[in-house]
């Protein structure tokens, strides 16, 4: 039997594939045909799509339930005028905590904002912010430190 992170990884990447070879930009599927495809249980489609497939990462997931139900999956395309903005937005709301810092790092790095290398910097200093026990100052320092990354980054 596969890991779950192994499973997870071969769910996320058979969906992005099945994305960037969708002409419309969208992709319906049925979490009971594609936990048969995969050889899982429905809850484990429904953690990848909760967790790899987020506002943050740059993805839409609607769901419709009965007997027809289907989940769409759509990647958001942001201009790069409005990336910007939209992440400096969502940190301003409130906390940041490490999935949606490294979420948002994810996307600017599928999207081309930056290269692999600047993303692997930016997730390690996020990531070191764990020795702070206080998680609410950890929260903080996200976003401040992700706000200072972004705007060296992206001039």
């Amino acid at each position: 039997m596969r890991e779950m992170t192994s499973l997870a990884d071969s769910i996320e990447e058979y969906l992005k594939k099945l994305l960037n070879l969708s002409a419309s930009g969208f992709i319906d599927i049925k979490r009971k045909e594609l936990s048969s495809k995969f050889s899982c249980v429905p809850s484990q489609v429904n953690y990848v799509l909760e967790t790899r497939f987020t506002l943050e990462k740059g993805y839409l997931v609607e769901s419709k339930r009965g007997g027809k139900g289907y989940v769409r999956l759509r990647k958001i395309k942001v201009p790069p005028e409005s990336l910007l903005s939209f992440i400096l937005r969502d940190i301003k709301k409130g906390p940041v905590d490490d999935v949606k810092a490294k979420g948002f790092i994810q996307m600017l790095y599928e999207e081309k904002y930056i290269s692999l290398r600047e993303s692997r910097i930016m997730e390690a200093v996020i990531s070191s912010l764990h020795i702070i026990e206080d998680s609410s100052l950890q929260h903080r320092l996200n976003g401040l430190l992700l706000r200072n990354m972004l705007f060296i980054l992206l001039k």
